[in-house]
């Protein structure tokens, strides 16, 4: 590489890490500090880069590892299981957006080949800065956001078709030949289902063998090495066929996405993706003419203005149709409102003919300065609904009320905030001892589970007070709070101390990051799942050892006393993992059976149709209302009753076919 090239890269590192970390600071998205850093750092700015062409060059990887992140990240079931939020209000917004977006280009001017580019670029919308922002406003799992992830999936399915298609756009001799054209398209995109299908059967053939072959090896040099040669291998091969880099990269994840090593290759595969993508984004920064802005600004303004309010307005009517009440439906529009690092992959792949310098700047200004808004209309989505929409404030509190009135008979029971695997094993305990608990939890399929088995648990933000009285706080015996992230633990102990100083109030919490924090908020019991874990294994070996237990007891309770200090104490290694964990262990998981009209289960003994199934337990019935649990085998099944099972993934699958077929698969 040359010196040059060499200087001018550790340049916008060391500018990028400054950038980045002050950007952290305030809780925006580093992407925006990769933009702004191009920005200024480019050859229309300060002029620290002059030729951007050997950087670019470099950069144009990050985008490949995305596409392979988003391949490895595909799953037909997630698919199938969201197919409402994807296939429905993802399908309708991509068309309608890109129909609008494209007829809008061809009456200001532009060509059917920008026009088409256009469309792809505005129709998509920013993964990385959304999903954080709702992650961090822990709105991931409403009903707005489950929206927003639905349709962020199908954006992201989207692009693929456009890989394959704009890079054709423009070639010469083709834009001005309507016939060339529509058959130099046809065959990319044949070539593209080849790839597809041979990609496919590749990845059944080759790479899962290769793959377990090198697994066996237990060498994580081998390993990494591996996946480098199979992201950038089969971009070589679709590049080498005439097609993208890209397209190759998204293919070879799907091809390992269902292998059991998915996780440890996203694990070695991010850090390359995020530096490669950092520098990608910086390139684009530098594209925009920053002396050029106050020639384009009104166009910029313009095309920022009709982007935010058409995107909004085509999801909230899409949603409104697809029956959701209108606060829902404008709030899953205005976070999705933006324009998205799909976008400028794009417009990187285009021919530099199909559009002039004027209109490729203002492209790439609308949908800079459209992701720069986004952590505004994000953090603000809620209250901008509420302004907007008439009895979007109402509809939540009756929602309040409809929980306040099915939990009202309750009494002297422990509200549960968080209903996952940890929330529904302290509930197990609890009922085996005849404690009523309420629970609260904002994944919408677990509380629809939940409440198919007959359970109380109501679907909300444990971090809001309303709720929390709706489901009985202040009839509660005790709390109990099992968040995954410690933001929505600490926020909740405060709501709940703000209005009760004295209810016990017992946390669990995964790491020891904020344990001093989680009981300055006012926690009365908090549970290291970490140190819990080491207590329990060293407990079993000392108790082999034959130490008494009165003794083993003793000491466990006292560093339990002490908020594990005695174990917060430890070194740490350079490694963040084992090297020798390749194979992770399929989890086991509760899943609800429905027996339909016509299910095989019917009229049969629960023994007699899983009787040579192993793996499964059925953790109980649910018929018309009554719950029971730990059924035996000679009950007999009725139509209509919805049977929780517990299992693998796998075993479920295989048990729901024979409950509902009589056969195996």
């Amino acid at each position: 590489m040359p010196a040059d090239t060499t200087a001018t890269l550790l340049s916008l590192l060391l500018i990028s890490v400054v950038a980045v970390v002050a950007l952290r600071r305030l809780n925006l998205p580093a992407i925006l500090g990769y933009l702004a850093v191009g920005v200024v750092a480019g050859p229309h700015a300060l002029g620290l880069v002059k030729d951007i062409h050997d950087i670019h060059l470099i950069a144009e990887f990050g985008v490949v590892f995305l596409l392979f992140m988003l391949g490895l990240e595909f799953s037909l079931t997630r698919l199938i299981a969201m197919r409402r939020a994807v296939v429905g209000m993802g399908g309708a917004q991509v068309l309608l957006t890109a129909v609008i977006t494209g007829g809008a280009a061809l009456m200001m001017g532009f060509s059917p080949a920008a026009a088409f580019t256009l469309a792809g670029v505005m129709t998509v919308s920013s993964t990385a800065i959304v999903i954080r922002q709702l992650g961090e406003q822990l709105e991931v799992n409403s009903r707005h956001g489950n929206n927003a992830v639905g349709i962020l999936l199908f954006q992201d399915l989207a692009v693929i078709p456009f890989l394959i298609v704009i890079p054709v756009l423009g070639v010469s001799g083709a834009a001005g030949d309507a016939g060339n054209l529509t058959l130099e398209i046809t065959l990319t995109l044949g070539a593209g289902v080849l790839a597809a299908i041979g990609l496919f059967f590749g990845g059944r053939w080759v790479l899962r063998p290769l793959f377990r072959e090198i697994a066996k090896s237990r060498s994580a040099e081998l390993f990494t090495l591996a996946v480098l040669l199979t992201v950038l291998g089969a971009g070589w091969l679709t590049n080498a066929a005439g097609l993208s880099w890209e397209l190759g990269a998204f293919l070879a994840g799907i091809a390992l996405s269902e292998t059991q090593y998915k996780h440890q290759i996203e694990a070695d595969i991010r850090p390359f993706r995020d530096v490669l993508l950092g520098l990608f984004f910086i390139t684009i920064g530098m594209m925009l003419d920053v002396g050029g802005l106050p020639e384009i600004g009104l166009w910029v303004l313009m095309f920022l203005a009709l982007l935010i309010a058409a995107k909004t307005a085509i999801i909230f009517l899409i949603g409104r149709a697809m029956g959701e009440a209108p606060g829902v439906a404008l709030r899953s529009g205005l976070v999705l409102a933006q324009g998205g690092e799909f976008g400028f992959a794009m417009l990187s792949i285009a021919s530099p003919d199909l559009m002039t310098d004027m209109q490729h700047q203002i492209v790439l200004g609308t949908v800079i300065f459209s992701m720069v808004l986004t952590p505004i209309l994000v953090k603000y989505n809620g209250a901008i609904a509420k302004r907007v929409v008439p009895g979007y404030a109402k509809s939540r509190r009756q929602h309040n009320v409809e929980v306040r009135a099915d939990a009202s008979d309750v009494s002297r029971h422990v509200l549960i905030c968080g209903f996952g695997r940890v929330g529904q094993n302290v509930a197990r305990l609890l009922k085996s001892e005849g404690i009523d608990y309420t629970a609260i939890e904002v994944d919408p399929d677990i509380v629809q589970q939940a409440n198919e088995a007959g359970l109380r648990v109501y679907f909300g933000n444990s971090t809001h007070l309303d709720i929390l009285q709706s489901a009985g706080l202040d009839r509660a015996r005790a709390v109990v709070i099992s968040h995954l992230d410690d933001a929505s633990t600490i926020k909740t102990i405060e709501v709940i101390r703000g209005h009760n100083r004295d209810i016990p109030v017992i946390v669990r919490t995964r790491t020891d990051e904020h344990l001093d924090r989680i009981h300055e908020a006012g926690a009365t019991e908090v549970v290291a799942s970490v140190y819990e874990m080491s207590l329990a294994l060293g407990g079993h070996v000392l108790r082999t050892l034959e130490v008494p237990l009165a003794k083993i007891l003793r000491q466990i309770q006292e560093i339990r006393q002490e908020d594990y200090a005695p174990l917060r104490h430890t070194f740490h290694g350079d490694r963040a993992r084992d090297e020798d964990d390749f194979a992770l262990l399929a989890p086991r998981t509760l899943k609800n059976v429905a027996l339909v009209p016509g299910a095989a289960g019917i009229g049969k003994q629960l023994g007699v149709i899983l009787t040579d199934h192993d793996g499964v337990v059925v953790d109980s019935i649910n018929r018309h209302g009554i719950r029971g649990e730990s059924p035996s085998d000679d009950v007999e099944l009725h139509e209509g009753d919805v049977l929780t099972l517990y299992g693998s993934p796998e075993a479920l699958d295989t048990a729901e076919q024979l409950l509902l077929t009589g056969r195996p698969d």
